[in-house]
């Protein structure tokens, strides 16, 4: 039986955990035993460590860091075709996949979820995207791309780009605040056409659109309380307003769920589904964001993979 795999991003929790990691270290195993460890160094590094520690038929291969860490060591897990075990523990900002899954950010209940040995069978989503980070996809045009947690198009992933090339000097709650007054200002409503299961055809005008494995996204929003990782589906809300400060407003009620009362969202479920634009105008803007981390823009593919991951939880 080889050692677990931990995949550390030093980066994470504003860079608290690559300060730490030695204490953490220690804490990790004298529960779990002895362990291995290779830290990222780059955007996507996860990935490669994460598929390498699969193909040498790692049992367990764990993500400690934020969700886009988690996010990567999924995509390395599912690159190999292995059916090594994955798990987490947090150190990030956000912490929406693992509400999800409803452990408490400490590191004691991390541990004792993964050495539990309990063990969780969930769904993954798999999308097609034109490709914003030739580093990902060398030489495509496009590239495929997993998620667990909640993949959306509009708004949010805008933020996300603006808070990736941005300062965060004054803190990540400042940051993400400048961002989205930004994002605000510059953000055009999507014209969306949605091929749903390869039948039905819905249009839309949206500012946002969720496809959701997972419940949280945007560090709390509840913006799907009723998916499930394990159903073979994507809750699919996509939100409107009839003007960008409107929209501004409307998102609050996003953290506590009350939004999917209002007649400015739309809810459908679906296990697969193609989306794009019919305005060219907003293209620039309808940015994709992937498990937190800003990937690319539509048009956009995704089918869900049921069934697809272990995680030991």
């Amino acid at each position: 039986m080889t050692r677990p795999l931990l995949v550390v991003n030093p980066k994470s929790g504003g860079g608290q955990t690559g300060r730490t990691f030695g204490d953490l270290r220690g804490a990790i195993e004298k529960r779990l035993g002895d362990v291995d460890v290779v830290f990222t160094e780059r955007s996507g590094h996860g990935i490669e460590l994460a598929e390498a520690g699969a193909r040498e038929d790692r049992e367990l291969v764990i993500a400690v860091g934020g969700d886009g860490t988690f996010s990567e060591i999924v995509n390395g897990v599912m690159r190999s075709g292995k059916k090594t075990r994955v798990a987490i523990i947090g150190q990030g900002t956000g912490g929406d996949f693992r509400k999800s899954l409803g452990i408490d950010h400490r590191l004691d209940k991390y541990l004792d979820a993964i050495a539990s040995k309990k063990e969780r069978v969930i769904d993954v989503g798999k999308a097609r995207f034109p490709a914003a980070r030739a580093a990902l996809a060398p030489g495509k045009r496009h590239m495929d791309h997993f998620f667990v947690n909640i993949l959306s198009a509009g708004m949010g992933g805008l933020v996300d780009e603006y808070v990736a090339s941005g300062s965060r000097a004054l803190g990540p709650t400042a940051a993400y605040f400048l961002a989205s007054t930004k994002a605000l200002m510059r953000t055009q409503r999507g014209k969306l056409r949605c091929v749903v299961d390869g039948e039905e055809t819905r249009r839309m005008d949206s500012y946002m659109i969720a496809f959701c494995n997972g419940q949280y996204f945007g560090s709390g929003m509840h913006v799907a309380p009723m998916a499930k990782l394990d159903d073979g589906k994507l809750e699919v809300v996509s939100m409107d307003a009839p003007s960008k400060l409107a929209f501004a407003t409307f998102s609050r009620k996003i953290y506590d769920g009350s939004h999917m009362r209002s007649p400015l969202v739309t809810h459908f479920t679906c296990s697969r589904i193609e989306v794009d634009l019919d305005n060219e105008d907003a293209r620039e803007t309808f940015r994709l964001d992937v498990d937190g981390e800003p990937l690319g823009g539509l048009p956009l593919t995704i089918e869900v993979v049921p069934k697809a991951l272990t995680l030991r939880a």
